[in-house]
């Protein structure tokens, strides 16, 4: 039977949207959550530690699980999940109550993630072309349109609780036109989780620094803005947001830019636009000027994990299957640790120098580029 049907390129589309879209509504309440349960940089993040420990928790265990029962109902409930703890997010009111929402809201996000990567697989499997960067670029249009709407909401005066609930409601919405279009998707043979070895290793570590980055503008995006005092925190999410939107244009164009440059010149082109993103960021006193580095941040690091996980599968060092399965998880232990130890960072020193290590750690990328696109093992 062919899985690459248009309702099922639908149920894919939406459930990247879906967790792109509730993750993203995050970002603009962060700095609510934060003042609720009254902690500093320091212990944010390592509220944030529990939000990345849950998922690195679940990944392994959905890629277990879909093995057994399938993406489909993986896909549902790590959603259904996301929609019922997000609400906790600002309604908790102690750092242990936040603790306890953000592990499981980690979790329902890693779920959802692996799940529907297993059916996107799937879909692709049946195409005669790409489509993986199609589907990632739902996830950023999930995410501008998350990070987006909850910051207009919160700047009409609509009080964090609320729009939360709104945010909740829409992801629901997404899951439940997905619901009946998703196929019943396996991921193989269960497979216990390898390290990843050889090059395997260095694009494992490569994917991590850049969904850092990631996980950097997402979780302490809006607190660097207004603590530079370029927008008031009603405001701060449109970092994440301008963020998303270039992110979503790079992987709507990545798959012809890759087939006319190539993957070298794409990862060194990728890591240097980035850099200068984050530059732009931290020392132009002019808020338009600034906020230009969210865009560049995001054309940047559009196309370099798409680009890691051809790699990943094309080199034999590991099986691809395997390989894969080790980026994908290594690498989202930056988008979900990473900003935790960012916040220790900016405890001990404050979130520019924070930023800056970033744009320094963010340099293996054009500087390894060669390196990995020649490798085989």
């Amino acid at each position: 039977m062919n899985n690459n049907r248009p309702e099922t390129r639908l149920a894919t589309r939406l459930s990247f949207v879906a967790a792109g879209f509730a993750m993203a509504c995050w970002a603009p309440l962060v700095p609510y959550a934060k003042q609720a349960v009254g902690v500093d940089e320091a212990g944010l993040g390592l509220l944030l530690l529990c939000l990345g420990g849950g998922s690195i928790m679940a990944m392994p265990l959905t890629g277990w699980l879909a093995a057994k029962v399938g993406s489909k109902p993986l896909i549902l409930g790590g959603g259904l999940g996301l929609v019922l703890l997000l609400p906790f997010l600002v309604l908790a009111h102690s750092a242990p109550l936040l603790a306890l929402a953000l592990l499981a809201f980690g979790a329902s996000l890693g779920t959802l993630d692996v799940a529907m990567n297993i059916h996107a697989v799937e879909v692709e499997r049946d195409s005669s072309k790409p489509m993986m960067s199609g589907f990632h670029a739902m996830f950023s249009i999930g995410g501008f349109a998350g990070a987006g709407s909850v910051t207009l909401l919160l700047a009409a005066g609509v009080t964090p609780v609320a729009a939360a609930l709104f945010g909740s409601a829409l992801t629901l919405a997404a899951l439940l036109v997905a619901w009946p279009r998703l196929l019943l998707a396996r991921a193989g043979e269960a497979m216990p989780f390898a390290l990843p070895r050889g090059i395997v290793l260095l694009l494992a570590v490569l994917a991590g620094l850049t969904f850092l980055v990631e996980g950097a503008v997402l979780d302490w995006g809006a607190l660097l803005v207004t603590a530079r005092g370029l927008l008031d925190p009603a405001q701060g999410g449109v970092g994440y947001m301008l963020f998303a939107g270039a992110m979503t244009l790079g992987r709507l164009t990545g798959d012809r830019i890759v087939a006319r440059f190539g993957g070298r010149p794409v990862l060194t082109a990728s890591g240097i636009v980035a850099i200068l993103g984050i530059a732009l960021l931290l020392v132009s006193p002019v808020t338009a000027i600034a906020l230009s580095g969210f865009v560049l941040i995001g054309l940047g690091a559009a196309n370099i994990v798409p680009v890691l996980f051809s790699l990943a599968g094309r080199q034999t060092a590991m099986p691809p299957a395997l390989a894969i399965a080790a980026v994908t998880t290594i690498g989202y232990a930056g988008i979900l640790l990473g900003p935790a130890v960012l916040g220790f960072v900016a405890h001990r020193f404050d979130l520019v120098v924070a930023f800056t290590l970033l744009a320094l750690l963010l340099a293996a990328i054009p500087l390894s580029a060669g390196i990995v696109t020649r490798a085989k093992s």
